[in-house]
């Protein structure tokens, strides 16, 4: 799914968060994402709002420790632990763009970076939060219209700064903006990190079918435009351009197939677009098997470090390519209570494996039999 922003009063990340919920992002898994880094005195809510006439919805993040001051480090830790693993990586790419730039700006190792305003654990929910909606929607690629940036002055830890203020600056390096009469800040460090973190493309809008459009609520009024940040979700029209990808492979001989079946498993769940063995033969003429993890650059050292840990090789291969992809999106249908999901491609849809396998069973039917039926309802 491609997600494209119009941040005409610019972005927060309680704006963007409030945007992918209102596009239909579950709060239960953005909540449960929260959860799992074990934050402690947290709320989290989605509200229904009104801005100047505009339905919008607002992300409400309430904090019992109300502190801003903390060692950018401490927040990093904290994010590192959300779940799943690539809600923890966006989410620590974001809080990592705060802490280099600010580590420049001061002369300080980002891990020794005490922050100021940002360094509350409302960050950890916005980062965690926004990062968890977007894998929840399923989106691809961000694009969004040039930022709106503010004008005069923002009064912060270090005294009045003219807007935007220097660590946001540094986060908008390679972001299109666009200059308004708007007070103050309009593009906060977070938001800026975290559309840099989901490698946002300043774009027009894409060819794409429209799915779903929403607006996210900032918490400022201005007299001149409504503040919020509109969003649109939506399909390509056509294939994806190719995306650059990285194929990661090692040569197994002494591990058994229980064991490549888990480290597949593993690198899936660690967030791999694909991981697959294939049979082959090596030095001393001995039977083996190829694995290899097929995954995004930013992913690569990670997904490494698993496959050397789980298999025992002594070594992993890497190599550059690029993928084209298909646009596709989910469907269910019901078959006696048992939900299946359907997978639609350009020119055929077919029911997920597992779903059709689970109600197959707990129905005593065929295979077969469950995944036809499941067709006939889709196109009933």
């Amino acid at each position: 799914m491609i997600l494209w922003l119009n941040p005409v009063t610019g972005v927060s990340g309680d704006m963007l968060l409030g945007a992918l919920l209102g596009l239909g992002a579950p709060l239960d898994e953005v909540r449960a994402a929260v959860e799992s880094t074990g934050l402690p005195g947290w709320r989290l809510r989605a509200e229904r709002v009104q801005v100047d006439g505009i339905a919008a919805t607002r992300a409400v993040v309430e904090v019992e420790d109300t502190s801003t001051e903390r060692h950018a480090a401490e927040l990093l830790d904290r994010v590192r632990q959300a779940r799943p693993e690539p809600v923890a990586d966006l989410a620590a790419a974001a809080v990592r763009a705060i802490a280099e730039v600010e580590g420049a700006l001061h002369d300080r190792h980002p891990d020794e970076v005490h922050l100021h305003e940002i360094g509350g654990l409302d960050t950890v929910v916005d980062t965690v939060g926004v990062a968890a909606a977007l894998h929840a929607l399923g989106v691809t690629a961000v694009h969004s219209a040039p930022l709106a940036l503010g004008s005069g002055t923002v009064r912060c830890a270090h005294g009045v700064l003219p807007a935007p203020a220097p660590a946001t600056s540094r986060l908008l390096r390679g972001a299109a903006v666009v200059g308004t009469d708007l007070p103050g800040e309009t593009v906060t460090p977070t938001g800026a990190a975290l559309l840099a973190a989901a490698g946002t493309a300043y774009v027009p809008p894409p060819a794409m079918v429209v799915r779903e459009t929403a607006h996210g609520a900032g918490t400022r009024r201005f007299p001149q435009r409504p503040n919020v940040l509109s969003a649109t979700l939506g399909e390509p029209l056509t294939a994806e351009p190719a995306e650059p990808m990285v194929v990661l492979e090692c040569n197994v001989d002494d591990v058994t197939g229980e064991l490549l079946g888990h480290v597949l498993d593993r690198a899936l769940r660690a967030g791999a677009a694909d991981a697959w063995t294939t049979p082959s033969t090596t030095k001393k003429s001995r039977p083996a098997h190829v694995l290899h993890v097929l995954c995004h650059p930013h992913q690569e050292a990670r997904l490494a470090e698993l496959v050397l840990a789980e298999t025992g090789s002594l070594g992993v291969r890497s190599q550059p390519v690029t993928r084209r992809a298909l646009p596709r999106r989910t469907t269910t249908v019901t078959v006696e209570g048992h939900e299946i999901r359907i997978k639609h491609g350009p020119w055929h849809a077919k029911p997920e494996h597992d779903d059709v396998a689970a109600a197959a069973e707990a129905l005593g039917l065929p295979l077969r039999t469950v995944a036809a039926r499941a067709l006939r309802e889709l196109h009933s």
